[in-house]
């Protein structure tokens, strides 16, 4: 134990000693946690719609006055020519096009049905599918008013109608930060404890200091974990200063237990430590260590279902979100955070990480070799 405490005193006094080293664990998560939830924006606003009228009549001009008052679309062009609104298209000053016939309104009140035509600039697929989407819920809910008020007029015989209430379960007001938020801290507190970890033990193999650390009666355990609390201890620390700032700037108050988020964490520390140092232990520049846990890092945010839902993934990066512990902490923030989950729901992924860690720090003990 007093080989152990030693070399937790000269890890942290190493950690403190070095005012980049700070920078990285404290100032620069805050100001991603501060400037990422506000650009990993889920909603699409200020769609430059273009709308080619070749009706001109009451009824077109209510359904554009309804589609540019919702305050997602901005109307770039009102033309009576479609070919002019392609060019807007080519030009990029345009991401939909709106072409209503000649005889819109006719046909509407005669027939009974009319035809839109809509073309969507798909170079940006989000933006393409969310547009063509709202635009198309706007044109449904214009045609529900419409209805609505034939059914006024004695020509037109009343006809039964179905309407649907929803209610958004666990997020009321659909607020996208409080689905990304906690998603980010994730991948921060990750960034934070696998990046300086693989990098730990390469630095002392760099500035020479390994060598006079194999020549003692240090255990390889006692190494390991000499290494694996310091950083396990700051990453807990970023873990609550990122709540904090959750609490501050976005009101975000968990609606399950603190309790729940921390037994997790500690768990899940345990195991990107352990495949930080089991890194470290495979490199002999800090160079190489930085490399590997930037794949890694790349590997964890793309597959972890930060943005993309798991569930829509094909079934062979389904199949590799299995064994990347990202994915569980991500799941789990959002389900004590959103949903008040317990220990009790979240057994399954605790296990599993708790699987992580015991096979990366054992693998690093074991893969680490005293050499004089």
């Amino acid at each position: 134990m007093r080989t152990l405490k030693f070399l937790l005193q000269k890890e942290f006094r190493q950690i403190f000693r070095d005012p980049s080293i700070l920078r990285i664990i404290f100032v620069m998560p805050m100001i991603q946690l501060l400037i990422l939830p506000w650009a990993a924006d889920y909603e699409v606003k200020d769609i430059n719609l273009s709308v080619v009228d070749h009706d001109h009549s009451d009824y077109s001009r209510q359904l554009i006055s309804k589609i540019t008052a919702s305050g997602y679309f901005r109307l770039r062009d009102y033309t009576a020519s479609c070919p002019s609104a392609l060019r807007d298209i080519e030009k990029d000053n345009a991401d939909l096009i709106l072409e209503i016939p000649a005889s819109f309104e006719k046909q509407l009140v005669k027939e009974d049905a009319a035809t839109l035509f809509m073309a969507v600039n798909a170079i940006n697929g989000t933006k393409a599918n969310l547009g063509g989407a709202y635009l198309k819920s706007i044109i449904q809910d214009y045609n529900r008013e419409v209805r609505t008020e034939w059914i006024q007029f004695p020509r037109f015989s009343p006809e039964t109608t179905i309407e649907v209430t929803s209610s958004n379960w666990f997020n009321p007001l659909m607020n996208y930060k409080y689905f990304m938020v906690p998603g980010i801290l994730v991948i921060l507190v990750t960034m934070v404890g696998s990046f300086l970890a693989a990098l730990n033990i390469v630095k002392e193999k760099e500035v020479g200091t390994i060598e006079q650390i194999n020549v003692t009666p240090v255990r390889k355990y006692q190494f390991i974990l000499g290494k694996l609390i310091p950083f396990w201890v700051l990453g807990l620390l970023i873990l609550s200063i990122g709540l904090l700032i959750s609490r501050v700037a976005y009101g975000i108050v968990p609606a399950g237990s603190f309790l729940t988020i921390y037994v997790f964490a500690s768990v899940y520390l345990l195991a990107v430590l352990g495949l930080g140092l089991l890194v470290s232990t495979f490199t002999s520049t800090q160079q190489q260590a930085m490399l590997i846990s930037f794949f890694m890092i790349m590997v964890f945010i793309l597959l972890g279902g930060l943005y993309t839902s798991i569930d829509s993934m094909p079934e062979w990066a389904q199949a590799i979100t299995k064994v990347n512990p990202v994915s569980y902490f991500i799941d789990v923030m959002r389900m004590v955070v959103l949903k008040g989950s317990s220990l009790t729901d979240i057994k399954y992924h605790l296990l599993t990480v708790l699987g992580f860690a015991i096979f990366f720090n054992g693998w690093a003990v074991f893969s680490y070799r005293k050499r004089s």
